[in-house]
């Protein structure tokens, strides 16, 4: 029995380790193409920053990766074994089609407690570094703070801003251009200065943007419920400056966004929702369901954490059996089977989680999922 467990066991692990390796780098390469263009052509970000947005990534990837994966494994292995009669000689052996997947539930179990550190300790750093790279780029480009603002590109790190200027001189610019584009309840602007020059404050932790002989047009933002009746002539606005500063960014701790739910800790959670609010007395009831759905979704984020790392094990019930019945001799029908039910465990989790049920409907994919693989089992004894 050892034997058996040895040998089924090794093309497990090297077979999930082989998957992990494949999905995290594709998962990986796929971030780090949304980003280069912006850390690399636009801000001329040292390599480094690169490498450290590729490693605060690739925890977060992992957290899907591993489960898929470790499905993929099991569903062809089991499907070699089935489609090479060697399930049959374990049987002819004596042993039970359960006593045969004793290993699989075992590297479950141990890939289920690795995904409980990287969701509960891990990841969530990791996300909120990813979040905050442009405070990290900023920190290592003080020296050089014009390539925050390139000509002629959108800034990424600068929401809604486009700079235009004839050419750079030293740290400054001449003849600058910035076009600030509208945005929810914020008017655009054009600003035109003969001088531009980023000016770093180290006591501060900011970058400045320092204008001389500046002049600025644009159009106030309307609030909600503002008149609607009100001009747009009203709503311009001209305004000349010898000498304007602009601070374009922060790069203290208290320019870090404010820390999403995905990113806090488990505790951090817990403070943040005994701090809730309580809505107004005389609040709308719209605005009254959306906090209270809110605050369901904040409890519901540890359960989710701690209900989605177990998939390993959810998975090892039904990945058995199903990889039984994948068609002899095919190896694409386990990928298929693998990413369908992958997909279809993840989004339903997460659509339970939002949807603002109790904690415990967490589980939910986890428990159909075991319910599922006892049937499946016993269906797959009588093979």
């Amino acid at each position: 029995m050892w034997i058996s467990d040895r040998y089924i066991g090794r093309q497990i692990l090297s077979g999930t380790l082989f998957a992990i390796v494949l999905l995290s780098l594709l998962l990986v390469l796929g971030n780090i193409f949304q980003k280069i263009r912006s850390l690399l052509v636009e801000l001329q970000a040292p390599i480094s920053i690169l490498i450290e947005f590729a490693i605060n990534v690739l925890p977060v990837s992992l957290i899907f990766t591993v489960p898929w994966a470790f499905l993929s494994a099991v569903l062809l292995v089991f499907g070699r074994l089935s489609s090479d009669n060697e399930l049959n000689a374990f049987r002819v052996a004596g042993m039970s089609l359960v006593r045969i997947a004793a290993p699989v539930f075992f590297l479950g179990l141990l890939f289920s407690i690795l995904c409980v550190w990287l969701n509960v300790s891990v990841a969530p750093r990791a996300k909120g570094k990813v979040n905050n790279i442009p405070v990290h780029v900023a920190r290592s480009m003080i020296k050089e703070p014009q390539k925050l603002l390139m000509a002629g590109v959108n800034q990424t790190y600068l929401k809604d801003v486009k700079v235009d200027t004839d050419f750079t001189e030293g740290e400054g610019f001449k003849n600058f251009h910035v076009f600030l584009n509208q945005s929810p309840g914020m008017g655009g602007a054009y600003i035109h200065a003969d001088r531009a020059e980023a000016v770093v404050y180290e006591e501060k932790q900011q970058i400045h943007l320092r204008l001389t002989n500046a002049y600025i047009e644009g159009q106030r933002g309307k609030k909600d419920g503002a008149a609607e009746a009100q001009s747009d002539e009203e709503d311009e606005f001209i305004m000349l400056s010898d000498d304007l500063e602009w601070m374009v960014i922060d790069y203290s701790d208290d320019g870090l966004e404010k820390p999403k739910l995905g990113e806090m800790s488990n505790g951090e959670i817990k403070e943040f929702v005994n701090s809730w609010p309580e809505p107004a007395a005389d609040a709308r009831p719209a605005k009254v369901e959306a906090m209270r759905r809110a605050r369901a979704r904040a409890l519901a984020e540890p359960a989710r954490r701690y209900a989605s790392s177990f998939a390993c094990l959810a998975f090892a019930f039904i990945g058995v059996p199903l990889g039984i019945k994948a068609r002899r001799r095919d190896t694409s029908t386990g990928l298929v089977l693998s990413l369908v039910i992958g997909a279809c465990y993840f989004v339903g989790g997460n659509m339970i989680s939002d949807s603002g049920l109790a904690p415990w409907m967490a589980w939910i994919p986890n428990i159909a999922c075991v319910l599922l693989g006892i049937i499946l089992f016993r269906r797959a004894r009588f093979r």
